[in-house]
């Protein structure tokens, strides 16, 4: 199933450091449920409905073409890692929605 990202998240993980991710709801259902059971220490939305600019298509297709759609009450927390490209459009959505 192909995901649409429109939120951007703070994402905690159980060593206190930090990362950034896009999200929709159903994504963020997952952290918190993660969150819930001690996979991750927190999650928190930044923004909500980002604009679709190219860098969020870019990142939204690599993304769905790299990673399944979890079920909402998995057990553990998948990090979506992603490559150095992929990690500057990431930098590029958090500036252009004034995070960075």
């Amino acid at each position: 199933m192909k995901e649409t990202f429109n939120l951007i998240e703070e994402i905690t993980r159980l060593d206190d450091s930090i990362y950034f991710e896009l999200g929709n709801i159903t994504h963020n259902g997952r952290a918190e449920y993660a969150a819930e059971h001690g996979y991750i220490k927190q999650v928190r939305i930044l923004k909500l409905n980002i604009a679709r600019s190219a860098y969020v298509e870019m990142l939204e297709k690599y993304i769905n073409i790299n990673y399944e759609l979890l079920p909402l009450e998995y057990q553990g927390w998948e990090e979506w890692v992603r490559t150095s490209e992929m990690e500057d459009a990431m930098h590029k959505i958090l500036l252009e929605n004034n995070l960075g």
